[in-house]
């Protein structure tokens, strides 16, 4: 919710010793197809995300088994205490735990799922979906709204007032503006913070501040391959790096709309640190930075930078970044692309001149920054680590001990040891953190932008 409380969503109530933890799920749960929505489902959908997810993962090797009791309950023992048992349930950032039907979660997990059906109050018709153009959605008639709790980001009932969203790609930020000024389309998610200025003299539009945490920009590195395989050659490009202009490219010049001083953790939230962040602000000689590239195993090779068309934010870091590099002299292939194409092709493990990639930019909530369990970016177990697949066995073992630090002050130091091997073995490139904002006509009522959720939005009479 908005204070960052873990509430129940599909389970009633739960009860737990520490090592075991019992789960019963509300009624009237039922999937996109029909069926109801069982234990065995719940469990097969753990199993699977866990695979996945950093925080998931860390919950897998604490467990010795999990069970379905009955049909509307499931148990999860473990061989060691977990904490955050109810956060990890809980997960709002990528990957978020969603329940799927058996038969789909019993999918190998490194295998795409070709169906999507879930049990939420909107289901995705993929027969009116248009590749990089639109997406539909429609009213969910079987789901049935939590009776109590207070709507709050992905908490609370979820109530729908829509009987069919159709979510619009408009790659043009001035189409996207003058669509939504006209009234073609009711609510643009992130509009470019450049833009403010122009929608607010609109009367009928509305702008509000999304997350209060932010929006968190990493560079990706494919660890697997060079250059990028080598700490020394990431740590150059770390050292390099101006985060104020990274932040400028994708929020605009006002330096109240972003922060060039972040490390590892979301800024202003209890684990972020300022141990090494000298490295982040300390003055750049890119001369001398040149020749320590060389020093560090650099050799020319080409850099297949992924930058994607239609996401103006990602785009802005991509063009930064692309300049970066070249007055490096590194030998860079810029390659642009809708984003939909980019997640492919990022999915791939082959070399670059093999249809693989080097690097690309992204951007998390800076929920996803918060402490080491969440933050998918920081895993650096290989293989099953996020894209990139880092493999750095002494950050994943200060990453896990934080699970078994007693109290704040522990957890603290936990993290800013995780910095300071972050800074110098760079799994990620942090490009800093901005803020922005979601516009809405007035014929609206105020969204869950936190979330983007299409749920307690209707139409004012």
């Amino acid at each position: 919710d908005g204070n960052l409380r873990p509430q129940p969503q599909m389970v009633e109530a739960w009860e737990e010793d520490g090592l075991t933890w019992r789960f019963r799920l509300r009624e009237g749960l039922k999937f996109h197809d029909g069926e109801p929505v069982r234990g065995r489902d719940c469990i097969a959908s753990i199993k699977r995300w866990a695979q996945r997810d950093a925080l998931g993962q860390a919950l897998i090797s604490r467990t010795e088994a999990m069970t379905a009791p009955d049909d509307r309950s499931f148990e999860i023992r473990l061989s060691r205490r977990f904490g955050p048992m109810l956060e990890t349930l809980s997960k709002i950032g990528p990957s978020a735990l969603f329940i799927r039907p058996e038969r789909i979660a019993s999918v190998d997990a490194n295998t795409q799922i070709r169906e999507t059906i879930g049990s939420g109050p909107f289901r995705f018709k993929a027969d009116e979906r248009v590749v990089g153009a639109r997406v539909v959605y429609e009213r969910n008639p079987d789901y049935v709204p939590r009776p109590d709790g207070e709507t709050s980001w992905a908490a609370g009932p979820k109530r729908v007032f829509f009987d069919r969203v159709e979510w619009m790609v408009m790659p043009d930020s001035g189409t996207a503006a003058a669509a939504l000024r006209n009234g073609e389309v009711d609510w643009w998610e992130n509009p470019p913070n450049d833009l403010g200025p122009a929608l607010r003299r609109s009367r009928e539009v509305l702008l509000k501040r999304a997350s209060p945490l932010g929006t968190i920009g990493t560079g990706v590195f494919n660890h697997l391959h060079p250059p990028f395989d080598k700490a020394a050659v990431r740590r150059v490009v770390l050292r390099a790096t101006n985060q104020a202009d990274f932040m400028a490219a994708a929020a605009g010049a006002d330096p109240s709309l972003w922060r060039a001083d972040m490390g590892v953790f979301t800024p202003d939230t209890p684990l972020a640190n300022t141990a090494d962040i000298e490295v982040i602000t300390g003055p750049r000689d890119m001369e001398a930075l040149k020749r320590e590239l060389v020093a560090a195993g650099y050799r020319g090779e080409t850099v297949v930078l992924l930058s994607p068309t239609d996401q103006p934010a990602l785009a802005a870091l991509g063009e930064v970044a692309h300049d970066q590099l070249k007055r490096l002299g590194m030998n860079v292939d810029f390659r642009v692309s809708d984003w939909g194409t980019l997640v492919q092709r990022r999915a791939s493990r082959e070399p670059p001149e093999k249809g693989g990639w080097s690097m690309f930019h992204t951007t998390w909530n800076g929920l996803d920054g918060l402490n080491p369990g969440v933050m998918q970016y920081l895993r650096a177990n290989g293989e099953r680590a996020w894209f990139g697949w880092p493999n750095i066995p002494k950050l994943d073992e200060l990453r896990l001990s934080w699970f078994d630090a007693p109290n704040l002050e522990a957890q603290k130091s936990v993290a800013e040891e995780i910095q300071r091997l972050a800074f110098q073995e760079v799994p990620y490139l942090p490009t800093g953190q901005y803020f922005g904002s979601t516009a809405y006509r007035r014929t609206l009522t105020e969204p869950i932008s936190e979330v983007y959720a299409f749920w307690g939005v209707q139409r004012v009479s």
